[in-house]
């Protein structure tokens, strides 16, 4: 039979298809046939991923918006984010309940249960300096790190569950030379909370391999993984907020690794935070969907995803809605979650927007040499010694 052209289109509008790592006839045959197959690449890219990254030109970012006066800028890029978090505003009452408390060693260990949502009531764990207060306090952001078992207690150490306070100590060990980061902190002088995000610690369940299930069925409910753990983190923040020992004024949000997200995240929505640590944390999009980047097996990806976002905004736009608010992101040299060239790109993009409301001493960016994926003690005490600065 012979074939017909039934339409003819420039040869511009007919980019070519990238190709494939591996030599694949079927494929060359398709090319040369005029048609697209296979049509995905290893690693679950579509063919054309590169053309869809150049579609994103992030128009909401505040070198590229329209709108000109900052603060009319921060609102309507933070009521952009919130509209995508597909959870809405939730003024449920706290009904905080303090279970268990003891003292020692200059310091008062709580646990507390309190409703995080409308839906769910959780227990966190609280540490508060003695002595009248109000203190300065942080809100501490735990991990991912494909360890479900623990949440809050690889931020407060344990010591109310034997069994997790082995895992959480061996957990220290690995990421924070076998220190408790809010333990740290408290002994500084700051109240310090946490809070289980839904699938770790006692809000536990889910496996690595059912995340994938667990975020297509809340997207099937009409929320979603990433935008109900950013509405839990700012209610967090108010929690922290209201409680008399707590100075209002004077609450940082920190956080490693996913907790680095989560940490810029709460900034940038809620008024609640002072300052931010962020650490290891922080790429542009573009240089993060890459063959190769950890992004792409989705899973965990999708605790940091929300759908359609980057139609407006990059991921260090979303954390400069925080400026001029001081924050500072550490990372390692080789980490490998994320590239120099992402780290780069997002700096700059901070950089902007802090130099912008003249508030350059404000952001600090840092890379520690030979350092991986990690919180070290010599990261810990650089970044508690800057948050020392504003909000001692």
């Amino acid at each position: 039979m012979r074939r017909r052209t039934l339409i003819s289109l420039p040869a511009a509008t007919l980019a070519a298809t990238p190709a494939l790592t591996d030599p694949d006839p079927a494929g060359d045959a398709a090319a040369a046939a005029g048609f697209e197959s296979p049509a995905v690449l290893d690693g679950n890219l579509p063919v054309f991923y590169e053309r869809l990254k150049d579609e994103l030109d992030f128009p909401l970012a505040w070198p590229n918006s329209r709108e000109r006066d900052f603060r009319s800028w921060k609102r309507r890029a933070r009521a952009q984010v919130e509209e995508l978090l597909w959870q809405p505003e939730d003024r449920t009452p706290f009904d905080a309940e303090i279970v268990d408390e003891q003292q020692g060693d200059g310091l008062r260990r709580r646990q507390l249960i309190f409703n995080v949502t409308r839906h769910s009531r959780v227990r966190a764990t609280m540490l508060v300096p003695d002595g009248p207060g109000p203190f300065p306090a942080a809100l501490l952001l735990h991990d991912h790190g494909a360890k479900f078992d623990i949440g809050k207690e690889k931020m407060i150490e344990p010591w109310y569950d034997d069994t997790r306070l082995t895992s959480a100590r061996a957990w220290a060990t690995k990421y924070f030379s076998g220190r408790f980061v809010g333990d740290q902190l408290a002994a500084r002088g700051y109240a310090v909370l946490a809070v289980d995000a839904l699938g770790w610690g006692d809000r536990g369940g889910v496996s690595y391999d059912g995340q994938q299930a667990l975020a297509a069925n809340l997207f099937n409910l009409g929320s979603s993984p990433a935008g109900l753990m950013a509405r839990e983190d700012m209610r967090a923040a108010a929690l922290l907020a209201g409680l008399p020992e707590v100075d209002e004024h004077r609450i940082a949000a920190v956080g490693f690794s996913m907790g680095g997200y989560r940490a810029w995240q709460v900034a940038a929505l809620s008024g609640h935070i002072a300052a931010t640590v962020s650490a290891c944390w922080m790429t542009g999009l573009k240089e993060m969907m890459v063959p190769g980047n950890n992004t792409l097996r989705g899973q965990s990806a999708f605790y940091m995803l929300h759908p359609g976002l980057f139609r407006h905004l990059d991921l260090p736009d979303v954390a400069s809605i925080a400026a001029p608010r001081p924050m500072f992101v550490l990372d390692g040299e080789t980490d490998p979650l994320f590239s120099a060239a992402g780290r780069e790109v997002a700096y700059r993009k901070m950089g902007l927007v802090w130099a912008a409301q003249r508030a350059q001493d404000r952001l600090r960016t840092q890379v520690w040499p030979g350092l991986g994926h990690v919180f070290v003690e010599e990261m810990q005490e650089a970044a508690f010694t800057w948050l020392d600065r504003w909000l001692r």
